[in-house]
């Protein structure tokens, strides 16, 4: 293994205690002091609201990347406040000319094509948003550090090892630079989560026993239409999503929130993993499993099973959270979640939580607050970007697992280094 690959890991316990990490790994990415706010309590409580926002000046703001949630979480920048949307660029034209109109950003400041994000960068911008295809996040991660931006950037951060190293060590290179660069992830900006994680790092479960995790999502399938002489239409429409290279599969894009919630509240990766992965949607044209069942194990033998599967809308787990976390100690529960119920129960520090609600929205906009106070206050540690890493390296571990059907280690995966390929052919420049 190289030097570069073993410096993939979580901050040792030497290094940084367990109370610690969670407050600077979860409350930080939170826009108000939230960690101090919460009490251990069996009764559900509402979340509290978060701060008002103090606008102190305008951010010049670039958007890569203009699809569904491109286009949703740039009007979420604009309605912030802080932001002054520059420039936007996506592959397609039609896209970048609608989309741009009605942000109010100026024609002469609308891109597209391949190249088209090297247009935003050099338009002015102070910072940027990245959230096209997962595909494409290294060069673009690499190009904006260059050009001394700050980078808010969605999840996955890559596809492949070599890609995630590759924004690992732009993100170094932009915490050098004192630049802010932050992932975006929603689930640990959750007030009730938060409170789950702290107790957790508290020891309110004792020694954890094992854990189980779940990535259900209704709908047969994202949609997958027939592949066709170029890319070009796999790129729009979340359908990239079906293929491994361009999006990092199903379990790289949904079930990383989970895989994210887990690495978050053990403080540790796993160093292998056993699956199986199948294919249950109508026609599939990606090579993309709809299908996973893995089984994660540590370092001391402590084991966590993972189950994801794109199936029927009216599935009996979906109304307890599609995307949860069941973390099982000697002394109590918890349960981390994306959309149901979040609590500790047992043990001497019972926490009954309550429901997570509107986190997709309620988690973007607590970043977008994030990352606005960051670059205002010149905060550039950066905490985000270890567990974007880990979460990545992670989801690819179980991808290859349940692809070849058997057992496949950490470090077997960041040997291989292998890099998946995409055939640009035809597409615009």
């Amino acid at each position: 293994m190289s030097e570069k690959q073993k410096t993939v890991r979580l901050s040792p316990p030497s290094i940084v205690s367990r109370r610690g990490f969670i407050a600077k790994s979860v409350g930080a990415t939170v826009a108000v002091p939230l960690l101090g706010t919460l009490t251990s309590q069996a009764e559900e409580k509402p979340a509290p609201e978060a701060a008002p926002v103090i606008i102190t000046r305008k951010i010049k703001l670039g958007i890569i990347g203009l699809g569904r949630r491109g286009a949703w979480i740039a009007e979420l920048f604009r309605q912030h406040g802080g932001y002054e949307l520059h420039a936007v660029a996506d592959y397609f034209p039609a896209v970048a000319e609608e989309k741009g109109q009605a942000l109010g950003v100026d024609k002469t400041r609308r891109f597209s094509g391949l190249s088209g994000y090297k247009k935003v960068l050099e338009s002015g911008v102070e910072a940027v948003v990245i959230i096209d295809v997962p595909y494409f996040y290294p060069e673009q991660a690499r190009a904006a550090v260059e050009a001394g931006l700050h980078i808010y950037i969605a999840k996955p951060i890559a596809v492949d090892v070599p890609g995630v190293l590759s924004v690992e060590a732009s993100a170094k290179e932009a915490t050098k630079q004192k630049r802010v660069f932050l992932v975006d992830y929603q689930l640990p900006t959750d007030p009730i989560n938060i409170e789950v994680y702290r107790l957790i790092a508290d020891g309110a479960l004792g020694p954890v026993q094992t854990i189980f995790s779940t990535g259900f999502s209704g709908g047969k399938g994202f949609n997958d239409p027939p592949l066709t002489n170029t890319i070009e239409s796999r790129l729009q429409g979340l359908i990239w999503t079906n293929d491994d290279a361009l999006g990092c599969g199903y379990h790289g894009n949904f079930d990383i929130h989970v895989v994210d919630a887990v690495l978050r509240a053990t403080r540790r990766k796993p160093v292998s993993a056993t699956g199986w992965g199948g294919r249950f949607r109508p026609e599939p044209h990606g090579d993309t499993q709809d299908t996973t069942c893995l089984f994660f194990t540590f370092e001391d033998g402590m084991v966590w099973n993972h189950q994801s599967v794109i199936g029927t809308s009216d599935a009996w787990f979906l109304g307890n959270g599609a995307l949860a976390v069941e973390i099982q100690g000697r002394d109590a529960s918890a349960r981390l979640s994306y959309s149901g119920k979040a609590f500790v129960r047992g043990g001497k520090q019972n926490y009954g939580g309550g429901k997570v609600v509107n986190l997709y929205k309620a988690g973007a906009q607590r970043n977008i607050a994030t990352f606005y106070q960051q670059i205002t206050e010149a905060q550039t540690d950066n905490v985000t970007v270890p567990c974007g890493v880990d979460s990545a390296l992670t989801c690819i571990l179980g991808r290859e697992a349940a692809a070849r059907n058997t057992k496949v280690t950490l470090a077997e995966v960041l040997k291989e280094n292998r890099k998946l390929e995409v055939d640009l052919k035809g597409l615009t420049v």
